[in-house]
């Protein structure tokens, strides 16, 4: 019995019920997940007929087994389908390209909520507001939000900070409320983050009804400056939402999503209206356009709310997936949101307008990815050919050995996306095993366990490198070639070798040397990431070292271990710490009598002996 024979045989056992499938291939590895209502027919699919498109023949024909997990319902099913494949990241899954982050405001789920920039979203209880087309809107939006509410915005984490130094000058501005100084209580705190949230979510005419409400009666009560202040605020929520273009009637809240494929790239376009504003609008470079049919978008609709939670009213699709699908995508939401959301394909009016915007949106993104990929995949394509690769790589990773002696072993592991350098990916390892200098055995450690990461679902190490190149010669590519052996991995492998000016000359495989010189745009190419590898692996060397020296005097006084010498290094320089008395050390909080009393008779006693190693040590940044 052929191998197709065999899975069509066990895809026609399967009952007709709703369920979520796992491609394998040879391997074992996982490269596909998808969801069915009726799993017997869907899977069985796969396997029968030939009327696939290119990108489903090319996965079905690396399977050579699958899982199916049973769910009560379709809902369910499709909640499973997008935890396997955020777990797993299966290489046939439709992505979003992660090239280009997009920024998000993120609101942390703290006592004393922080709101920050990010360019990764997490599945935790933060509220993200976005993405934004950019880190300058981005930014915009949380410098008018943190204005008018006069919101921090250092990075005192509350109320651990709460006490420890004295509030900085925004609050004698009035552009911050303080919560350093101990007089904000969590719930007055909250109600501030609430309203910069409402403006977040668009909601701008209601916070410019509020405040224009305050500043009123501010003016009664001849609370002059307060009444300013608000005018302020005001004038400031008021130049935010002439950005904002209005599309639609005040209280309408939808998000808009087009998908734009060609035979090289897609896009799936977003926009976002709130209050009947349009208040932004983000596309996403998706990694194939070899999409199936429409419903394949589903899945990164529904990973784009599971941990947004910023959920509209309505959903807009300018596409046309199955009807049972958008009803059940509609049901998902709804269940998310804890209110009624509603999923449809608008056939004419505002609908329509803002579905053929948003097309208009993703087709001018695909065009402009397309004119930048044409640039950066010249060097890809011919370092493909002269390396003999079956694939151009669009992930590939390269590692490098840092020490000072025998101390501060740091590897470094740098990423290149695409053809740019993604700094979001980068790693450091602090090398455990080899007990002194040995490049091989540090590189055979780290290499075991970064590789050990692939397909857990981690962040940057779960996923698959498509090459692998190392700061290093022949040796080094040997070592990490036994560790990929006994992992039966086959990845792509080489070292980058330097010449005795400690320019990169050439790449090896172990067995021979292959010259870039000639090819001046592979030569810059790797170049550039010997380069960053090799920065990048000093740079974390220096960090550790200086890490280690800053902390080497005050824990060897005992009773003062790593967090109490955090502490003070966070309050005082070490310089200072040495001058000051017992009673005024005790006063730091988390510091006793006792362990004052010993930190003066240590820098006493040793005054004369550590003068000069004391000089490089510096306080924690």
């Amino acid at each position: 019995m052929t191998v197709l024979e065999h899975l069509r045989d066990k895809a026609n056992s399967l009952p007709v019920c709703p369920g979520v499938y796992i491609m394998k291939d040879a391997d074992g590895r996982i490269i596909y997940v998808g969801k069915s209502k009726a799993l017997k027919h869907r899977v069985t699919s796969y396997f029968t007929g030939n009327q696939h498109t290119v990108k489903t023949a090319r996965m079905v024909s690396l399977v050579r087994d699958f899982d199916y997990i049973l769910c009560k319902t379709e809902i369910e099913a499709l909640a499973l389908e997008n935890v396997l494949i955020k777990k797993h990241s299966p290489k046939y899954n439709i992505k979003l390209k992660d090239a280009k982050s997009y920024p998000y405001i993120k609101v942390t789920a703290e006592e004393y909520p922080r709101l920050i920039v990010t360019r990764e979203r997490k599945s935790d209880k933060g509220k993200y507001y976005g993405p934004y087309s950019g880190t300058g809107p981005a930014y915009g939006a949380l410098d008018t939000v943190r204005k008018i509410f006069s919101l921090p915005t250092c990075k005192r984490v509350f109320p651990r900070d709460i006490g420890r130094d004295r509030p900085c000058l925004y609050r004698d501005m009035g552009r911050c409320i303080a919560p350093c100084a101990g007089g904000v209580s969590p719930e007055e705190y909250a109600a501030r983050v609430r309203s910069a949230e409402r403006v977040l979510d668009g909601g701008t005419a209601e916070a410019i009804a509020e405040l224009t409400e305050k500043m009123n009666a501010a003016a009664e009560d001849l609370e002059f400056e307060r009444a300013a202040a608000l005018r302020d605020s005001i004038a400031a929520l008021n130049k935010l939402s002439e950005k904002q273009k209005v599309v639609a009637d005040g209280k309408v809240s939808r998000d808009v999503f087009s998908l734009y494929t060609s035979e090289t790239e897609g896009v799936l376009a977003m926009l976002t209206v709130r209050g009947g504003a349009l208040v932004n609008k983000s596309e996403f470079i998706l990694s194939s356009s070899e999409l199936t049919s429409p419903e394949d978008a589903l899945p990164l609709i529904v990973d784009h709310y599971d941990t947004g939670r910023n959920y509209p009213k309505e959903v807009l699709l300018d596409f046309a997936p199955a009807e049972e699908d958008a009803d059940l995508l509609s049901e998902y939401l709804s269940l998310e949101a804890g209110r009624k959301v509603t999923v449809r394909i608008p056939e004419r009016g505002d609908g329509l307008a803002l579905c053929r915007m948003a097309h208009k949106n993703a087709e001018e993104a695909a065009r402009q990815f397309r004119l930048e990929s044409e640039r950066e995949n010249k060097a890809l394509r011919k370092l493909s050919e002269m390396l003999g690769l079956h694939e151009i790589p669009r992930r590939i990773e390269s590692y490098d050995i840092s020490n000072l002696g025998n101390e501060s072993i740091t590897a470094s592991m740098v990423v290149c996306k695409d053809g740019k350098m993604k700094k979001s990916d980068y790693r450091t390892f602090l090398v455990k095993t080899t007990g002194g200098a040995d490049d091989y055995g540090a590189m055979r450690e780290v290499l075991s366990r970064r590789l050990a990461h692939i397909g857990d679902g981690s962040a940057s190490l779960g996923e698959e490198p498509d090459l692998i190149l190392l700061d290093g010669g022949a040796g080094q590519v040997h070592a990490v070639a036994e560790v990929m052996a006994g992992m039966d991995l086959s990845i792509p492998l080489f070292g980058m070798v330097k010449d005795d000016y400690h320019k990169t000359r050439a790449i090896t495989d172990g067995e021979r040397e292959i010259s870039i010189a000639k090819e001046q745009m592979v030569y810059t190419f790797v170049y550039t990431i010997q380069e960053e590898v090799h920065r990048f692996a000093v740079k974390s060397t220096m960090n550790n070292k200086i890490r280690t020296m800053t902390h080497s005097s005050l824990e060897k006084i005992p009773g003062i271990g790593p967090k109490k010498a955090k502490i003070l290094l966070a309050t005082m320089s070490l310089s200072e710490i040495r001058t000051k008395s017992a009673e005024e050390l005790s006063a730091v909080r988390g510091i006793s009598a006792k362990d004052a009393e010993a930190i003066c008779a240590y820098y006493r006693k040793n005054a004369g002996k550590s003068g000069g190693k004391n000089q490089k040590e510096k306080k924690k940044g």
